[in-house]
């Protein structure tokens, strides 16, 4: 058998193998210096990129400026970090991993990014993406694939798949993230990772989204323990907290409640028969059992019209990217080099354009079919992809556009309800494929219940420990 083309950055400095929770406290302590941190993230950065190739642009002399001037007491303060390429950091381009983008500098950085900057994150650069972040591949032609750091010859997923690889292969501990149809769970099943999608609302969103007809997208990070993810959500409440959603707190440990947790092993578009991973999340019901939560496999809940409609409505936001993406960037839009699979979207959307109304009206009144399900079962237990990890090219934006958005479909068929719903979901890298790629275990809540998904995630953890790319 072929050995397998591994990329760690892990090695014996100051970063070691800790989390973002423990290099922040030693930094706090002053048992370690925030530049030196910075200074062998940048280091494992220059190391491993070469084979990943998952940063978009790099700010490493920025970096270790704002190192110097963090604020010791911030929740992650002096903790290195990336932030994906769709959100404005200022003085770098933003180019949403389209070549159809100019790489103008963005003359102030967004909301999120702004929250991350007060929790003490210090950014190295910007992390790939897919071309508008429309698939769940990240092969930009903008740049070039980003490789999975357990295999090379595979992909990270998409669309946070650049965040999900620096994270990985050990750069940083946490890497920004955003969500519109799995786009952070998608990453962290395929790199081996925690990904949280939180609730619509958790974390402030770009100016203009509210004005969607329907808002899918949620920010939020991937990391490498359950820990970070909860502290970071503790965090970001006290930067900003909505207040239509219950608060999280800081979850530290696991809850004492015993859930009802409703397994699901079928669903549109996917074939359980052809996936190798569907072991894995029978194993997580079965732990879940073993440690006194009520697990029943019950069908599929949802109709297969849903993601039908979700992938129309996913191509008319390729449709207006592709004649109004002046508007979301700010500056002109070179419509020519868009990549295949974006012209293919914007053309299906356009030959199906009067349905718009229809979809549009079903799509609203999902929220409300999802949170009815959550009447009966506290859980919705899944894969998070129907897979491992795909080998790179096998979801390629240049493919014959219906070939490569049937794959798609096949690939993702759990992930889109909960970014219909407003709803979380957290994957859980509970399993490996034959081939000993990560498999993602999704555990899904009704609106507000991250707190929910972190204590059943903590306790997991504890049962179900995942190896790291070492």
């Amino acid at each position: 058998m072929e050995k397998k083309k591994i990329a760690s950055a892990y090695c014996n400095d100051v970063l070691g193998t800790l989390d973002g929770v423990e290099l922040a406290e030693l930094i706090a302590a002053g048992e370690i210096k925030a530049v030196e941190v910075v200074e062998a993230a940048i280091a494992r950065a220059r190391k491993v990129n070469p084979s990943i190739n998952a940063i978009a642009t790099e700010t490493f002399e920025q970096a270790l400026v704002q190192a110097g001037q963090i604020i010791i007491n911030a929740p992650f303060g002096g903790v290195p970090s990336f932030i994906k390429d769709t959100d404005d950091v200022a003085g770098v381009p933003t180019r949403f991993g389209s070549r159809a983008v100019s790489e103008r500098p963005a003359a102030t950085s967004s909301k999120v990014v702004s929250q991350f900057n007060a929790m003490g994150f210090v950014t190295l650069g910007k992390s790939a993406l897919p071309e508008l972040g429309l698939t769940a591949t990240t092969e930009p032609l903008v740049n070039g694939p980003t490789r999975n750091p357990w295999n090379l010859d595979h992909s990270t997923g998409g669309s946070s798949g650049g965040s999900a690889a620096l994270v990985a292969a050990g750069v940083v501990p946490i890497a920004h993230g955003n969500d519109g149809g799995g786009s952070i769970r998608i990453p962290a099943a395929c790199c081996g990772l925690v990904g949280l999608k939180p609730s619509l609302g958790r974390l402030p969103n770009r100016d203009g989204a509210d004005k969607m007809p329907i808002n899918l997208v949620s920010h939020g990070i991937l990391s490498r323990t359950v820990r970070d993810t909860a502290a970071f959500y503790a965090g970001a409440e006290k930067c900003y907290a909505n207040p239509e959603l219950p608060g999280i707190g800081l979850v530290t440990h696991p809850g004492k409640q015993r859930l009802r947790i409703a397994l699901v092993t079928d669903a549109p578009c996917f074939s359980p028969e052809n996936s190798s991973a569907v072991d894995q999340v029978i194993k997580a019901g079965k732990v879940c059992e073993e440690l006194g939560h009520k697990v029943e496999e019950v069908p599929f809940p949802f109709h297969k019209q849903v993601m039908d409609d979700f992938f129309f409505y996913w191509a008319a936001l390729a449709f207006s990217f592709h004649h109004f993406g002046h508007k979301v960037t700010g500056s002109p839009i070179d419509k020519n080099k868009l990549e295949k699979f974006t012209f293919g979207l914007s053309r299906h959307y356009r030959n199906n354009i009067l349905k718009t109304p229809f979809v549009i009206r079903r799509l609203r009144k999902f929220a409300r079919a999802y949170e009815s399900f959550f009447e009966e079962y506290d859980i919705l237990l899944s894969l998070t992809a129907s897979d491992a990890s795909p080998e790179l090219g096998y979801l390629g934006t240049e493919l014959d556009f219906d070939i490569a958005f049937e794959r798609l479909k096949k690939f993702i068929p759990f992930t889109a309800y909960q970014n219909l719903a407003g709803a979380p979901a957290i994957s859980l890298p509970l399993g490996q494929s034959r081939d000993g790629l990560p498999v993602g275990v999704q555990f899904a809540a009704a609106l507000g219940q991250e707190k929910r998904l972190l204590e059943l995630a903590f306790e997991l953890e504890q049962a179900m420990p995942w190896p790291r790319n070492e």
